[in-house]
């Protein structure tokens, strides 16, 4: 199951504004003959206020299929659900939701926008700027369409592209919400110093919904974490669990950065309850395999048999997650560099640059390094582990 990506976060931030403003990855719905029949039981729990909000959703939208409003409303309360939980099925829902809608040359804009997260979580990510620019000509003061497309084009590495789009914001949302789409970028391109100074004056309003605080302090810890500024990376992501919201990208950044740090049982205490999402899974089993755990077996067994139905399912989601698998877990950097490169050409971001440049290394293939090695150049990309990877395959000789 999935780990939401960078860019499903924009989703969140802005309180669905949408509203007032896997696809090909995903099966096809199965739709039962027998209305008492049960597929699956999920997780929602009778006495959750958005469980009720959702089986009450689901019982207007019986009586009314094509009602719009229940649709979006329902739909994107199982896109939240899907984020909180890491769970893909709860966006097969949401898509199944919009199916009166999906197919027509011109959905109304809060499906269009709907269908552009959904498409962007399966990595579609052109499909999903198709259905976003659809959706801006309609609706160009929609500040969350703006800053769903800045963070898709930033994932991939388009960036002067994706300041622009975050530069739309300046009148639409609030002063935090664009410093927190520019700084993250900044973060990336050589503005790490100045891209912290404006997080941590963004995360000084009180007035922060708790999503947002999740943002801005997880931007701020991974910015810290790629310069090696350790102890304010920790305090970050401390204040990002202190908001007390379950948040899948969280957890995976936070667990990376003690894999980082060595801190193998931190790692284990974190995600030994996160063995549904295949990524958080994956650093589980990372952890497991560091400390010599007997479970470490069974673990990597289990996700050999997940990687191969993705492979007959035909996703890219998990390419990069596929990749890391390949070469930690099983210590395969033949089979794991391929991932790694039609990875990268989806999706490039710190992650992904770091399992290609390993994977070149251990290889000893400097041309299949070569793209990332330039990415790092053009863009002043400031990470000191991509930099010491770089370093190293430019002094190796192959």
């Amino acid at each position: 199951m999935m780990i939401p990506s960078r860019s499903l976060i924009a989703f969140m931030v802005l309180g669905w504004s949408i509203m007032s403003e896997v696809p090909p990855a995903y099966p096809e719905p199965y739709r039962p003959t027998d209305d008492v029949q049960v597929l699956e039981r999920l997780s929602f729990k009778t006495t959750d206020p958005a469980a009720r909000e959702i089986e009450s959703l689901r019982a207007d939208l019986r009586n009314n299929p094509r009602h719009l409003e229940t649709a979006v409303k329902l739909a994107t309360r199982y896109i939240e659900r899907g984020r909180s939980e890491g769970d893909p099925r709860l966006l097969g829902q949401a898509q199944a939701i919009l199916t009166p809608w999906w197919n027509e040359p011109t959905p109304p804009p809060p499906t269009l926008f709907l269908r552009a997260t959904i498409r962007q979580n399966a990595h579609e990510f052109e499909q999903a700027l198709t259905d976003l620019d659809q959706v801006l000509a309609v609706q160009p003061t929609n500040a969350q369409a703006w800053l769903t497309k800045a963070s898709i084009l930033q994932v991939q590495a388009r960036y002067d592209e994706a300041r622009r789009a975050c530069q739309r914001l300046a009148r639409l949302a609030a002063s935090h919400v664009l410093l927190g789409c520019l700084s993250d970028i900044g973060g990336l391109t050589g503005q790490s110093t100045k891209s912290q100074e404006l997080l941590r004056t963004a995360l000084s309003n009180p007035g922060l919904s708790g999503r947002e605080r999740i943002w801005l302090t997880t931007i701020l810890a991974e910015t810290a974490a790629r310069t090696g500024a350790v102890r304010e990376a920790e305090q970050s992501f401390s204040e990002a669990f202190k908001v007390g919201i379950k948040d899948q990208y969280l957890l995976s950044a936070y667990a990376d950065y003690l894999l980082d740090q060595r801190r193998y049982q931190d790692v284990i205490s974190l995600l030994r309850s996160e063995t549904r999402a295949d990524g958080l899974f994956l650093r589980l089993a990372i952890a497991e395999q560091a400390l010599e755990l007997p479970a470490f077996q069974n673990h990597t067994a289990e996700l050999a048999a997940r990687f191969a139905a993705g492979r007959q399912r035909e996703t890219i989601v998990h390419v990069r997650e596929e990749a890391r698998f390949t070469l930690a877990l099983l210590h395969d950097a033949g089979r794991a560099l391929p991932l790694a490169q039609a990875n990268w050409n989806v999706q490039r971001e710190p992650a992904d640059a770091r399992i290609l440049l390993e994977c070149a290394l251990i290889e000893g293939n400097r041309a299949a390094a070569q793209p990332v090695l330039d990415w790092l150049s053009i863009n002043h990309v400031e990470d000191f582990r991509l930099r010491q990877l770089a370093q190293q395959i430019q002094e190796t000789t192959f």
